[in-house]
């Protein structure tokens, strides 16, 4: 017998690969807002030594005024370069969610949100746990940090 949940729960998450390999990740029952985002932007302040440049698409609440005032009061550390419209080849971590969703979570079918939550968490210490296929999903984007490192 096949059932079928048509109005699932949702969670959503935002993340981030280093220049070094590292993968960080914030997952949220229901959608990332502007709360969100800062929040993400304040564990990679606290995670992540020196100087940053966050590369981001054009999603709206990353370009949100508390977004912007709040680069801008750490903009001694922080700074945001955004991604050309239309190009998640670019973004290595778009690499990483199609690797988690063809690779680590393929023919996965959870019961409910707990179920992929503990799903998710697993894979992505899995991915964590392989430096080179980290690095793999940097060099997939073809950014120019990559190839001049």
């Amino acid at each position: 017998m096949v059932s079928h949940c048509y109005r699932w729960p949702k969670f959503s998450a935002i993340s981030g690969v280093s220049t070094n390999g590292k993968l960080y990740i914030l997952v949220r029952r229901g959608t990332i807002a502007t709360k969100q985002v800062l929040v993400f932007l304040r564990h990679l302040l606290r995670h992540v030594r020196g100087r940053m440049i966050v590369l981001w698409d054009n999603l709206n609440t990353h370009r949100a005024v508390s977004v912007k005032r709040f680069v801008h009061d750490n903009r001694r550390r922080l700074s945001i370069e955004y991604l050309p419209a239309y190009c998640p080849e670019l973004n290595p971590d778009e690499w990483v969610w199609r690797y988690l969703k063809h690779v680590e979570l393929a023919n996965f079918a959870p019961r409910d949100l707990a179920e992929l939550k503990v799903a998710l968490r697993g894979a992505v210490q899995r991915i964590r746990m392989r430096p080179r296929l980290m690095r793999s999903f940097l060099e997939a984007s073809d950014l120019f940090f990559c190839h001049h490192r």
